[in-house]
């Protein structure tokens, strides 16, 4: 038997545990800021499966450590989820954590709680066979749902975890992932003067300000850039709100939020040039700025973070991505595919902000995330946990 196969092997007997393990997990609600029991449920699996150090830190991420070596390589899953909607919906209870036909569903299963299951049983399986100098920080970060990459304001910046490498567990399909657009989340307030709706000349209407700002945003997306990778640009009004003293009064406010998708050479400054000149050129007295995401989370510490979040892209010629097509290979029996994310990731952080070479691979497939049909495979599973297993193999020659 190789040592290939010999790992496999035992991810194959630790299958039924991390099966467990998940279904355990996805049974937990834990929205965005509300997510201690199941960080406790990860930091108690972290110690039961022999991790040499478990905490959880001031913001509510928990953090596991294996192996002493001074070389640290970074396993992410984040532990929040988004809510269930409509739970008629669902074809099962989504905190039920039904196991059936090879497949566990339920809220959290695809995104992002397969993958922590997979990481970290993962990085139990690989203490066996770290390499000398090296070890494996898992960590199950917390708001991810709610921000991308805020949990490592404090990760990186306060718990002085310095990790050389990134790797996320966000669905991929067992793809190799390498980056993805980044995104804003811009507000742009007209300010009119309330009237009474029975003599409108004598106001100025708010939302007729904003009808010629929404029709250039609109025209705006057939003029943004394109990255051969990372795809095009996209903006999109995604809410409006209007206000005045009542119901027949003109409207002294209106304001719209905006989703701008940021391809390969779009930044924060040129994004809001773009929407400042078509706010220019519309003639309205407008107000432009990107969100601020202020939380507190479930241990009590408040973070705040600008609603700015990278494009960022890991060459393919980094030796991380070809250690991790190596290992991805090896873990499947078969070539692996390259690709990368539609949606955003902590990657924004981890790679777009500190600049740590950042790679994906993950169970299940984008398009269960955020959906009723939210699932992972044990297959899947399977076949992360021996990803993550034999990934530090690879990255380190071996």
């Amino acid at each position: 038997m190789t040592a290939r196969d010999l790992m496999e092997k035992r991810a194959r007997d630790l299958l039924p545990d991390a099966v467990h393990f998940l279904r355990e997990i996805v049974a937990i609600p834990s929205p965005s800021g509300k997510e201690e029991a199941v960080a406790r449920r990860v930091a108690r699996e972290m110690v039961q499966r022999g991790f040499d150090e478990v905490s959880i830190d001031s913001f509510g991420s928990v953090v596991g450590r294996v192996g002493t070596g001074s070389r640290t390589l970074l396993y992410d899953a984040h532990i929040d989820t988004v809510g269930v909607g409509d739970p008629a919906a669902w074809p099962h209870d989504p905190y039920l954590g039904k196991h059936a036909d090879g497949w566990i569903w339920g809220r959290g299963a695809s995104d992002n709680k397969g993958g922590l299951a997979a990481i970290l049983f993962g990085a139990a399986l690989a203490k066996e066979v770290l390499p000398r100098g090296f070890s494996l920080a898992v960590v199950g970060s917390a708001m991810e749902e709610d921000c991308d990459g805020i949990a490592f304001k404090t990760i990186l910046g306060e718990d002085g975890l310095k990790p050389e490498l990134a790797i996320l567990a966000e669905c991929t399909g067992l793809r190799v992932y390498r980056g993805h657009r980044g995104r804003m989340e811009i507000k742009v307030t007209v300010r009119g003067a309330s009237c009474h709706a029975s003599a409108p000349e004598r106001g100025v209407n708010a939302i007729y300000g904003m009808t010629e700002i929404v029709r250039g945003i609109a025209a705006l997306s057939d003029r943004l850039a394109e990255d051969p990778f990372l795809g095009r640009g996209s903006v999109a009004v995604t809410r409006i709100e209007g206000s005045g003293p009542s119901l027949n009064a003109v409207p002294d406010r209106c304001t719209i939020y905006l989703d701008r998708r940021l391809t390969a050479g779009e930044s924060k400054a040129s994004a809001l040039a773009e929407i400042e000149a078509i706010v220019a050129a519309a003639g309205a007295p407008a107000e432009v700025e990107i969100l601020v995401h202020s939380a507190e989370g479930w241990t009590g510490k408040h973070v705040e973070m600008e609603k700015y979040y990278p494009s960022w892209t890991l060459e393919e010629a980094h030796p991380a991505f070809a250690a991790g097509m190596a290992a991805a290979g090896a873990a499947l029996g078969h070539p692996a595919e390259a690709g990368r994310w539609t949606f955003s990731t902590n990657g924004v952080y981890t790679a777009g902000i500190a600049g740590i070479p950042t790679l994906g691979f993950g169970p299940a497939e984008e398009e269960y995330t955020h959906s009723p049909a939210d699932r992972v495979s044990e297959e899947h599973l399977l076949r992360a946990i021996l990803f993550y297993a034999l990934y530090p193999g690879y990255y380190a020659g071996r």
